[in-house]
């Protein structure tokens, strides 16, 4: 019997059929390593991984999530309740991960242990290996990229959470064009957390990023303010009020009472009692 020839397009569909195979089989990989793990109804346990100390009383805490492969799901600018029952009393309290989707398998928290804070306090006595409970994503404001020409941030303390992660989401991204202005206050040096990060995307980005220091006790040859945040270094280092600009405030509730009236100086509009996304002055 005579050999037959190969048909082309048989062996071209056979090719065909096989790249498609791994083409989906690929796309399905890459859709297990983004699911999100957070539920916005339901507490859930994750467990501590590792402990860093960046202060003598505060800490960046990790917490694994169930698998290598699984994001947090939380959007850029949002954050999570942690839960916890202490002296027969249901405490919740609200923190933003400086950590964002990109990376995946888990998610690090910044957190000051306060000595009247409950939950900072339960988050601390924690062990390596041992769970806490989260909830989430809440909160209305949500990053997208090159959603306004310009931030201007003024964060005290652990409130540079929010704004790290935003920062680092905009810097990760060659696309984004926002610009950034921060002025990070605290009461010492010491005090200043994520330093060397900071100072890292500063040099990294010097015509994108730029961030100016408040302290309220300035060490001998201090660069950057001594005092308080005023109006005049609002309106020294951070850009000026347009439709295209943004303030995003974060830190203690006397620190933002009197941003919001600095603010409202300087010419933007009078923030409202609840932020929300579009508002040109957001308390986080």
């Amino acid at each position: 019997m005579a050999e037959t020839e190969p048909n082309p397009l048989v062996i071209f569909a056979t090719i065909a059929a096989v790249i498609a195979s791994f083409v989906a089989l690929y796309y399905v990989q890459q859709n297990k390593k983004k699911t999100p793990v957070l539920k916005p109804d339901q507490f859930q346990k994750f467990p501590l991984i590792e402990k860093t100390r960046v202060s003598h009383n505060t800490a960046v805490y990790r917490f694994g999530l169930p698998k290598s492969t699984d994001r947090l799901g939380l959007p850029i600018g949002q954050h999570i309740s942690i839960g916890a029952t202490i002296g027969d009393k249901e405490i919740v309290r609200s923190y933003t991960p400086i950590s964002t989707d990109d990376e995946l398998g888990y998610f690090d928290l910044l957190i000051k242990t306060y000595e009247n804070g409950n939950i900072s306090r339960h988050v601390e006595s924690k062990k390596v290996g041992e769970t806490v409970e989260f909830r989430g994503p809440k909160g209305f404001f949500t990053y997208v990229p090159n959603m306004v020409e310009s931030f201007g941030m003024i964060a005290g303390g652990t409130g540079i959470a929010p704004m790290y992660q935003i920062i680092s989401a905009i810097l990760r991204n060659p696309e984004d064009r926002t610009k950034i202005h921060l002025v990070y206050a605290n009461v010492t040096d010491n005090d200043i957390l994520l330093r060397a990060e900071l100072d890292k995307w500063a040099k990294e980005h010097p015509a994108q990023f730029k961030i100016h220091y408040v302290l309220n006790e300035a060490p001998e040859n201090w660069q950057g303010s001594v005092g308080f945040v005023t109006p005049e270094i609002i309106d020294e280092h951070l850009p000026k009020h347009t439709e295209n600009t943004t303030m995003l405030l974060c830190g203690p509730p006397p620190m933002i009472s009197a941003m919001k009236k600095a603010a409202v100086s300087l010419g933007y509009p009078k923030a409202k009692p609840v932020s929300k996304l579009g508002d040109q002055v957001f308390v986080f």
